[in-house]
């Protein structure tokens, strides 16, 4: 289990991140763009779960890449995080800060500002851990983003379609 202390020091050592507040509570931007927050249930949300029970304790929100690493995400950590209808068709998932270990949460909240960070900055703070002779950027051993292309897409701005 971690607290929302323990999101905001891994947040924070992340490079470029300031913290700030989304519908006044605590969120953690990139490049003036917020790639995890605390995401409260509104009553609205408590409604939706009808007889299911509603996760207790914070509930971290985390932005994805897109929709197809949404479902592999949920699919791959269902203990951990899920989703609720008002993000249906939203590149977010949802952590239950009670039900996720300290590495776990580092590991995607650095996939949620890989998802998230400039270009430049992403790609330094990728280079910065891989060895010597270029990242994997471009060539055979470029990130496929699905459709989109790969991240030197992404990083050279050019659009998805």
């Amino acid at each position: 289990m971690v607290t929302v202390d323990d999101v905001a020091r891994l947040a924070a050592a992340l490079p470029g991140v300031e913290e700030g507040t989304s519908y006044g509570h605590r969120a953690w931007l990139v490049g003036g763009r917020r790639f995890a927050w605390l995401r409260p249930f509104s009553r609205a949300d408590v409604r939706r779960f009808g007889a299911e029970p509603v996760p207790a304790g914070p509930v971290l929100a985390l932005a994805v890449e897109d929709l197809g690493e949404k479902a592999a995400v949920l699919a791959a950590r269902p203990a951990a995080l899920f989703t609720i209808p008002h993000l249906d068709g939203y590149p977010v998932v949802l952590v239950r800060l009670e039900a996720v270990g300290a590495a776990e949460l580092a590991e995607a909240l650095e996939d949620a500002w890989l998802a998230t960070a400039p270009g430049p900055l992403a790609r330094a703070h990728r280079g910065g851990r891989e060895s010597a002779g270029g990242g994997p950027e471009t060539g055979p051993d470029a990130v496929d983003l699905g459709a989109g292309g790969t991240d030197a897409d992404r990083s050279a701005g050019r659009a998805r379609p």
